[in-house]
């Protein structure tokens, strides 16, 4: 039991992450990225294509999200899409977090828009 929270919570490792550059290529390759910040965040920058599922909304919602596709979790700064990144790979799932979030991506010169 201690194990299933601590994979969950996240161990030593951290969950499965990725720069901006290498989301944004496996984005063209095919893998959704999921924003889970608040609707509030969103409106003041997204990454054209994501899909929006808040963090609290997520582990319900878990299936409306693709099965057979890598799955990159983006937030903020990261902090979040950690934990939504160990949701989804708890639940089975290939997701990767987004280091730095969006603020990481528009530092790397990365497409966003206004809502």
């Amino acid at each position: 039991m201690f194990a299933f929270f601590k994979k969950l919570l996240g161990g030593a490792s951290g969950p499965p992450s990725l720069t901006p550059q290498e989301a944004q290529a496996l984005a063209k390759a095919g893998a959704l990225i999921l924003d889970v910040r608040s609707a509030a965040e969103r409106k003041t920058a997204a990454i054209p294509g994501s899909t929006h599922i808040p963090l609290d909304e997520l582990h319900t919602r878990l299936g409306q999200l693709p099965q057979q596709k890598t799955i990159i979790c983006q937030c903020a700064s990261g902090a979040r899409s950690a934990q939504a990144t160990r949701l989804l790979t708890s639940a089975g799932l290939d997701a990767r977090n987004l280091r730095g979030g969006i603020a990481a991506w528009q530092g790397a010169g990365l497409p966003t828009k206004s809502r």
